[in-house]
């Protein structure tokens, strides 16, 4: 038997209506990551090796020497790479370049710049990374979310308010978005550093993004 009440009732419940809220708040960053890379380069490999670890391990005590606590400076990468000419087409082996980096962690803004010149005048060749965060950034993330839900019951209402529709407020479905970094790096090479290297904290922010469905 066939109710056309209830298959009108039933196509009604299902109508489903998608927001994207975003949420993002601007917070002073209390920490600052470096990264510092020695590259070097040679004919044979083991030289080139031995010289890098020379070279780096008199950056990271120079760094030591300031009173950068061992605990912050941390390897992060090290990579082998053959190195090529291209001479009327053809392909000469040069040498091998060999990459170290760190990074080295300091909540001591006024420290960073001096952290960049000791390093850089004890051989560290290129600044690659300089990244400021927050240590306890899920406190702020989890406003910037608060923020992103209700930007999207907004967004909801509005819709529904300008279609006539009659929205029910309460999502059957929400999905967090990947959070993603509180600041780009920003990117240096060495010799652009001066002999004392400003670095401002500045702001950065944090946002959160997520997608809510209602029905309606």
């Amino acid at each position: 038997m066939y109710y056309p009440y209830v298959h009108q009732v039933m196509n009604q419940t299902r109508r489903i209506m998608t927001v994207t809220g975003i949420g993002s708040l601007s917070v002073v960053p209390d920490t600052v990551q470096i990264q510092l890379e020695v590259r070097t380069e040679n004919t044979q490999l083991s030289q080139a090796q031995q010289e890098n670890a020379y070279v780096m391990n008199q950056v990271i005590e120079s760094l030591l020497t300031l009173g950068i606590p061992r605990e912050n400076i941390q390897t992060v990468s090290y990579n082998i790479n053959p190195q090529y000419d291209y001479v009327e087409g053809k392909q000469l082996f040069r040498g091998y370049e060999v990459i170290n980096a760190i990074t080295v962690e300091t909540t001591n803004f006024n420290q960073a710049g001096n952290i960049i010149d000791v390093a850089v005048q004890n051989g560290a060749n290129r600044v690659s990374n300089i990244q400021f965060t927050v240590a306890n950034e899920q406190v702020e993330y989890q406003q910037a979310l608060s923020l992103a839900l209700k930007n999207a019951l907004a967004k909801a209402q509005t819709i529904a308010e300008t279609m006539q529709l009659q929205l029910d407020p309460t999502p059957i479905k929400i999905v967090e978005e990947q959070k993603g970094g509180p600041v780009a790096p920003r990117m240096y090479a060495a010799k652009e550093m001066s002999a004392s290297t400003p670095i401002e904290q500045g702001q950065i922010t944090i946002s959160a993004t997520v997608t809510v469905q209602f029905q309606y």
